[in-house]
């Protein structure tokens, strides 16, 4: 019996998947206090919660994992998890696996941020821990804009939401036909009033995140494993930007994609112990590096992959429903 938590993400699938194979599985609700009773006699618990969303951030890993001391299966499980949305944990991470990061720095103190500042080169990337889509990423063209951005992070800190930013990005994507005039009238709204999720958050301070800028790049390919399957697609940067997470403009031709890189996703998810990871590369001089992996995906984009690659790298062309096989493992 597979535990569902029900709401508009990866659940929609997994429900309609379990209706057609006759799987049986129940719906829980992760956010009452009763949610431990519930799973008496499920063998697993499936939750697709989000980054933004200002009630699961305070508890969902903390609930996966102790899910998984009851001798339950979770998706996503700790391991796969415990590094969503926080790329400076991702960074540590990384390092220790010796996987082949984009080179990233990070301090507690202004004192030790402002004598990096002042000894390394630019442009640079910086970023705060948390946000998708390319939320909370800018790039730093020269060191007065460094100095200020670290007075900021040992100072005031930084909102997790940056109304006039993403109303910006509405704008262009409706200007680009990817969406609609009444979102980008609610993010003019949006300037004035901040998420409850940013409310709660509170403002992120007391550490400066950067990464090198890797140039010549006008794509990131995103990379996804599940289990023993792959699929990708290409990203291309914004207009006059550099960031690809977003843009909304994809291809997704097998020709398009490095199978080095694919292995470095299978090997790295493997070696992490996780159900489920998205890796960002970039490319120097035709060598992927990593920006950074997360657990979650859009749901309906990739429907547009046509095939993917098994670990052997064999391809295997056809449609898929990826939010499938993450089921699939629960019964394993």
């Amino acid at each position: 019996m597979i535990a569902i938590h029900k709401s508009e993400d990866f659940s929609v699938r997994w429900l309609q998947y379990c209706e057609a194979a006759n799987i049986p599985y129940k719906i829980v609700d992760c956010y009452r206090n009763d949610i431990i009773q519930q799973l008496q006699g499920c063998t697993a618990l499936m939750w697709h919660f989000n980054h933004a969303n200002s009630k699961s951030t305070l508890f969902a890993k903390q609930l996966m994992y102790s899910v998984e001391e009851l001798g339950i299966k979770a998706f996503p499980s700790y391991k796969t998890v415990w590094h969503f949305d926080d790329k400076v944990g991702q960074k540590y991470l990384l390092e220790a696996l010796q996987a082949p990061l984009v080179p990233s720095y990070v301090f507690y103190t202004k004192k030790e941020a402002l004598d990096w500042v002042n000894n390394t080169s630019f442009p640079k990337v910086f970023k705060l821990r948390g946000g998708a889509g390319s939320q909370n990423v800018q790039l730093v063209h020269a060191k007065s804009e460094a100095v200020r951005l670290v007075n900021k992070a040992f100072g005031r800190g930084f909102s997790q939401y940056d109304g006039w930013s993403n109303f910006k990005e509405r704008l262009r994507k409706y200007k680009t036909g990817i969406t609609t005039f009444t979102d980008v009238c609610k993010g003019f709204i949006r300037i004035f009033y901040t998420t409850e999720f940013a409310k709660v958050a509170g403002r992120d301070k007391g550490y400066i995140y950067f990464q090198d800028f890797i140039d010549n790049n006008d794509c990131d390919i995103r990379i996804i494993v599940i289990g023993e399957k792959a699929f990708a697609m290409k990203r291309m940067v914004r207009e006059n930007d550099f960031r690809a997470s977003g843009s909304g403009i994809t291809f997704y031709k097998k020709e398009l994609f490095d199978e080095g890189s694919v292995k470095i996703a299978f090997d790295l998810t493997q070696k992490i112990k996780a159900q489920c990871l998205a890796f960002d590369f970039v490319y120097k001089d035709g060598a992927p590096l990593i920006l950074e992996i997360s657990y979650g995906f859009a749901i309906t984009i990739y429907d547009a992959c046509e095939g993917y690659w098994d670990t052997d790298l064999n391809w295997h062309e056809g449609k898929f429903i990826p939010q499938n096989w993450i089921v699939d493992l629960m019964l394993t």
